[in-house]
């Protein structure tokens, strides 16, 4: 293989690729890497953006039928194309004018119960968007009560000098913010405040609000009690100034037994004044649950109950998110999806369009030097390879016109091997058969001009000799001339026939012959020229074998090889005529016990005017056209001619010629 020059191109090929590549890939590495970090971090922090503002349209709105406007606005502000979709493939809204296909990678997707975090990196355990409150969300009355409410206790901290801030929760609950308290994150970060003063374990029999609400949580015989109110501080274990609680009527999800459900009993309690020099400290509760919350709240208790089975305690924080214990929190997560899932728009796939590419800041000399050094390589190998591939195709070239001008042992020095090798040692075959031809056609020439004169001279010699009266013109003399000038048509006739074959003009008749009576016909033809040479004539024909052929032509064929036969074998031989069957050909094979062909003659058996004897007398064979016409005509019919044999053993003459399956064929 290290000789071929397919293997020595394709290696310079792939080299000096391989040093285009390398030197391309060193300077896209230098020139892009800091481009593609800064493009990476641009287009992660915009679909951050877009992923965010979409959350939050899903996480108040149950369908989206009014996003487009949201989408188009997206598309503006970030220049790109924004689309959503179901997740069956359906085209929510897009951007994109003329409704063209969507890319084939989904950039997100957007989904409030199950946020993506590498998006949203500060997510919630749980991955439920902060800005879903659902079932939680206050109606206006409750929100201005409340606001009301945290109003009034912040303008009593302001007067004690503390710093406080209202801030609304994502269901509309406001609450306060103190200096020195850890802040909750705006709405859409996805964190959600601790609990103040939430229960860790079971929740507090007694939960005081700062609307002045007691509210007792007591639950029926054998049951744990479960939370159903926002995350207030315990009220003081003993308090002269507030009344005891008493039970009231048990409440709870319909379709439970009043035994499984917490009672709750409430009772009004003055908020606190202003606060004034010795008057008690202004209360840091929060308001107390209202009715909507407590109706989802005790909802969520029930969903969270089907969950494990039992009763969990589950609160509110003070931005109005339910919360539970840690082992709980799975639960309560599979239970607030569930919850909300009617309140939200359902997950839908999120395409945003790439950015355009710009071209990187790239070194211009840097480049016009490498493309030199590349240039100067490449010119350098292909000059080399260019050297060793011309060398001996001008050799052949010579030679070629040395043959040319008549020189027939014009020869090729091979040294090479693999394609020039090969193309050396072809071309002097060529040479080869060119002179041999040539020797050839130089021999017919004299076999032809002596085939023709001889019967030529015999007629041209006795007729003078009758015009000048030495022979008489009897009837002998008449049939001998005769002899001779059917000798004479038939050796053109040969001639016409090797011709017309040569020139592809030879004309068939073809029809269905059987190979069994075609060789029955002819041992009967010879028979007696067999007899009368001593031999023995033996016909044999297996089955029925048909041939679609000129029976003329075929008899012709088969005939001369029978008859060459008859005329080599000497007294007391045998000459056998088979026609037999060979997978989808057809065998007529003449053999006979002669003295048969010498191996270095088998060559040239089939060749024109051919003869072993090279005097070319007539009494040891004919012209020297009988084998060459055999091998013509079996080829004309779409077969061969072929010949075995061995000294003083005899020789085989096969015809194989392409069968057919009917008679009627």
């Amino acid at each position: 293989m290290r000789h071929s020059l397919l293997v020595r191109l394709v290696a310079s090929s792939v080299l000096i690729a391989v040093c285009s590549i390398v030197a391309t890939a060193w300077l896209a590495a230098r020139g892009t890497s800091g481009e593609i970090r800064e493009r990476q971090g641009r287009t992660l922090a915009r679909d951050a953006r877009i992923n965010d503002a979409l959350l939050g349209y899903a996480a108040g709105h149950p369908r989206w039928d009014g996003v487009g406007e949201t989408v188009r606005v997206l598309a503006r502000q970030s220049g790109q194309r924004v689309a959503l979709a179901t997740e069956g493939g359906v085209r929510i809204a897009d951007s994109a004018a003329g409704r063209p296909p969507l890319p084939a990678r989904a950039s997100a997707v957007v989904d409030p119960l199950a946020v993506d975090v590498s998006l949203v990196p500060g997510a919630a355990t749980d991955r439920i968007d902060a800005r879903t409150a659902g079932p939680f969300r206050l109606p206006e009355p409750e929100r201005v009560r409340l606001r009301g409410e945290v109003d009034a206790q912040a303008a009593c901290l302001r007067r004690e000098g503390q710093r406080a801030t209202v801030v609304v929760g994502p269901g509309g609950r406001p609450y306060l913010r103190r200096e020195g308290v850890p802040a909750t994150p705006a709405p859409g970060t996805g964190r959600t405040r601790p609990a103040v003063g939430a229960p860790s374990g079971h929740a507090p029999s007694t939960l005081r609000t700062s609307g002045g609400e007691a509210v007792r949580l007591a639950g029926g015989s054998g049951t744990r009690p479960v939370a159903v109110a926002t995350t207030l501080k315990p009220a003081p274990s003993a308090d002269p100034q507030r009344p005891r609680t008493t039970p009231g009527k048990p409440t709870g999800a319909p379709g439970e037994a009043p035994q499984d459900r917490p009672t709750v009993t409430r009772q009004r309690t003055p908020l606190p004044a202003p606060s004034r020099p010795g008057s008690p400290p202004c209360s840091p509760d929060a308001p107390g649950p209202t009715a909507t919350e407590k109706r989802a709240l005790d909802r969520l208790a029930v969903l969270v109950r089907q969950c494990r089975g039992s009763w969990v305690d589950v609160w509110l924080d003070e931005t109005g998110t339910p919360a539970a214990p840690a082992s709980a929190a799975e639960c309560l997560a599979t239970a607030r999806r569930t919850q909300l899932k009617p309140y939200v728009a359902p997950a839908a796939l999120l395409y945003i369009g790439s950015p355009e590419d710009r071209t990187p800041a790239i070194d211009p000399y840097g480049i016009a030097g490498v493309t030199a050094v590349i240039l100067v390589l490449a010119a350098g190998i292909s000059v080399l390879v260019a050297t060793r591939l011309v060398r001996p195709v001008r050799a052949v070239t010579a030679a070629a016109r040395r043959m040319r001008a008549g020189d027939g042992s014009a020869r090729v020095t091979v040294r090479a091997k693999g394609e020039v090798g090969e193309l050396g040692a072809a071309f002097n075959e060529m040479s080869d058969h060119l002179d041999r031809v040539e020797r050839q056609r130089k021999a017919m020439v004299n076999d032809v001009s002596h085939e023709l004169r001889t019967p030529l001279s015999n007629i041209r010699g006795w007729l003078e000799a009758a015009q000048d009266g030495v022979a008489e013109l009897d009837p002998a003399l008449t049939a001998s001339l005769v002899e001779e000038a059917t000798l004479l048509q038939h050796i053109v006739d040969d001639l016409q026939q090797l011709a017309l074959a040569d020139a592809g003009r030879l004309r068939l008749r073809p029809e269905p012959v059987d190979a069994a009576d075609l060789v029955e016909q002819l041992a009967a033809v010879h028979r007696a020229a067999a007899e009368a040479a001593g031999l023995v004539l033996t016909v044999e024909a297996t089955g029925r074998l048909y041939l679609d052929a000129d029976p003329v032509r075929l008899r012709q064929a088969a005939g001369n090889l029978l008859a060459n036969a008859v005329r080599y074998t000497p007294a007391g031989g045998r000459v056998s005529l088979r026609a037999y069957a060979d997978g989808d050909d057809v065998l007529i094979e003449v053999a006979d016990t002669g003295p048969g062909i010498a191996p270095e003659h088998l060559p040239y058996v089939f060749d024109r005017f051919w003869r072993a004897e090279k005097s070319r007398s007539r009494q040891t064979g004919g012209s020297g056209l009988g084998l060459a016409i055999v091998r013509q005509l079996a080829e004309a019919h779409g077969g061969s001619a072929a010949v075995r044999s061995e000294p003083d053993r005899g020789a085989t003459f096969v015809l194989r010629l392409p069968r057919t399956t009917t008679e009627t064929a």
